[in-house]
């Protein structure tokens, strides 16, 4: 249980592990996490379920953080010690109609099930995927195997479009109108597409991340604001409707430990 398998670089910081997980692997969905511990003296971390395929659940992370660097140092044929999982409510799958699904940096990983799965059921996927130069761009083959139409940006014009994602959203709804919007990426992000999807009222979720400790809706450290009432990212998420999340409150409480961060990444 929970031996890696496979270990792969997808991108600078960015690695993909393949990690045997039957009893996780067998009850997954799109949209779903897991909660790790790489050992007994290390923090709990949430990363989310890109893949699963029998026994094996497929995790994608960037190296940002003390745990992230520890995951990172581990080997096929290693084992994570704790894993937790499936966490959270599953992505809601329907046949929307024309769906656009727009993915920023190592968010794109999670962005693919749900887009499959999207796929699978009928919808026409309209993808955008953004990051800051080309070498950060992660899951394009996957991506582009269940999209319609692919697009691409890169802050530095390094590949594709120069520019954010939302440069191509608000020229593609000059042209159509999608039934819905699913966005995955960096708060910032996530905030710029929901306002861009507000005027126009067009449904879009979005997956949070915010600092999240059990997993189990009991610490209260997941806490976000949607509409106006606090929710738990944990089990009342994690997509919620991006028209009504308080992003400022999102990254307000992203940054609050900024400076702990930086003195443990000092600790060996």
């Amino acid at each position: 249980m929970n031996e890696i398998l496979v270990k792969r670089e997808l991108a600078p910081s960015i690695k993909l592990m393949v990690i045997r997980a039957p009893l996780i692997a067998r009850k997954f969905k799109p949209g779903h996490f897991i909660i790790l511990r790489v050992c007994e003296e290390g923090e709990r971390i949430p990363l989310t379920i890109a893949d699963a395929d029998g026994d094996n659940i497929t995790i994608v992370f960037q190296e940002v953080g003390k745990t992230t660097k520890m995951l990172s140092q581990l080997n096929v044929g290693d084992k994570v010690l704790n894993i937790l999982g499936p966490l959270g409510r599953p992505s809601q799958i329907e046949n929307y109609g024309h769906v656009c699904c727009v993915g920023g940096g190592v968010g794109v990983a999670e962005l693919y099930p749900v887009t499959r799965a999207l796929k699978r059921v009928g919808n026409r996927i309209t993808t955008i995927l953004g990051a800051r130069n080309k070498d950060l761009i992660i899951f394009e083959d996957e991506m582009r195997s269940v999209s319609d139409e692919l697009y691409i940006t890169t802050d530095d014009g390094s590949k594709g479009e120069k520019g954010l994602v939302t440069d191509v959203l608000k020229r593609l709804l000059e042209q159509a109108r999608f039934d819905r919007i699913y966005a995955v990426g960096p708060p910032i992000m996530m905030k710029a597409v929901s306002e861009v999807a507000k005027p126009k009222n067009i449904k879009t979720t979005v997956s949070l991340n915010p600092i999240m400790i059990d997993g189990t809706g009991m610490c209260g450290g997941c806490r976000v604001i949607v509409g106006g009432v606090t929710k738990f990212a944990c089990v009342d998420g994690p997509e919620f409707d991006g028209l009504l999340v308080d992003y400022n409150y999102l990254i307000s409480r992203l940054k609050m430990y900024q400076k702990q961060e930086k003195e443990v990444m000092q600790i060996t």
